[in-house]
């Protein structure tokens, strides 16, 4: 008896490691093929996403690279079943210069032009029209993971306080809209260049335009610079949920109105 005991015990160890090693084998299948999941850690995309969104991102968008699967290891060379990207999607991508992802808007396409002037977007030459939409209130507090505190139109604001931002909705060439959130108080960004953006690649910028490293800085300075279409990862459709804590396990800090909120 001691005998079958133990080969009962030996075979179900035996099947509990082949359903553990397939449900790991589907899971990087789904991850790399399909969706893959997301956390914001950052203030660049506010209003449009908050620091503590979660959500899937749509690897089947744009097609694959080698930068579709985990540490940039698919067998790819350039990209398959390639789509081009909207103006206006909200992309994740891989920072072409370091191993991190970061989550932007395409706002220029490849022969576009882009400027900043006076923090107006002006896009081949045309301002893009801004409409003032109210006025954007968090509290005062460190934010995410890096504790970092948002800057406010209505300074000095105490830690706890309502920190208060202008906010517009931009409506790009092709009728698509979204809110940005912008100061303007000669903020470095506010006024740039004009970039004409190369072929093969886009022009990545965050909705939140005091706070978002994005392509109005070059590669050459530091910067995230044009973005080469390789790195594409998917497109960014919809939050599952969100947590305005410091981590998503603390439930009871979940955003109640951000459930399967739409990205736009």
């Amino acid at each position: 008896m001691a005998r079958t005991n133990t080969v009962k015990k030996d075979g179900g160890i035996w099947e509990t490691v082949k359903t553990v090693f397939w449900a790991l084998v589907i899971a990087g299948i789904f991850r790399t093929l399909f969706f893959q999941p997301f956390w914001i850690p950052s203030g660049s995309m506010k209003d449009t996403l908050l620091i503590g969104d979660f959500l899937f991102v749509n690897k089947m968008a744009y097609g694959y690279s080698r930068y579709s699967c985990p540490f940039a290891l698919c067998p790819v060379s350039g990209r398959i079943l390639g789509s081009e990207p909207e103006r206006g999607d909200v992309v994740v991508f891989r920072h072409p210069t370091r191993d991190v992802d970061f989550i932007k808007r395409v706002i220029g396409l490849p022969g576009d032009t882009v400027q900043m002037q006076a923090g107006q977007l002006i896009l081949n030459g045309q301002p893009v029209p801004q409409t003032p939409n109210g006025i954007f209130a968090e509290p005062k507090t460190p934010q995410g993971p890096a504790r970092s505190m948002p800057r406010c139109a209505n300074e000095p604001v105490p830690e706890g306080g309502a920190c208060e931002k202008p906010r517009f909705t931009e409506e790009l060439p092709g009728g698509r809209s979204h809110d940005v959130l912008n100061i303007l108080d000669n903020w470095p960004l506010d006024d740039t260049p004009v970039f004409t953006v190369p072929a093969g690649t886009y022009f990545f910028m965050g909705d939140n335009r005091d706070n978002s490293e994005d392509s109005r800085v070059p590669a050459i300075a530091g910067g995230l610079g044009f973005v080469p279409a390789e790195y594409l990862i998917g497109r960014a459709d919809r939050v599952m949920f969100s947590s305005a804590g410091a981590s998503l396990l603390y439930f009871w800090t979940w955003r109640g109105d951000r459930f399967f909120h739409a990205v736009h």
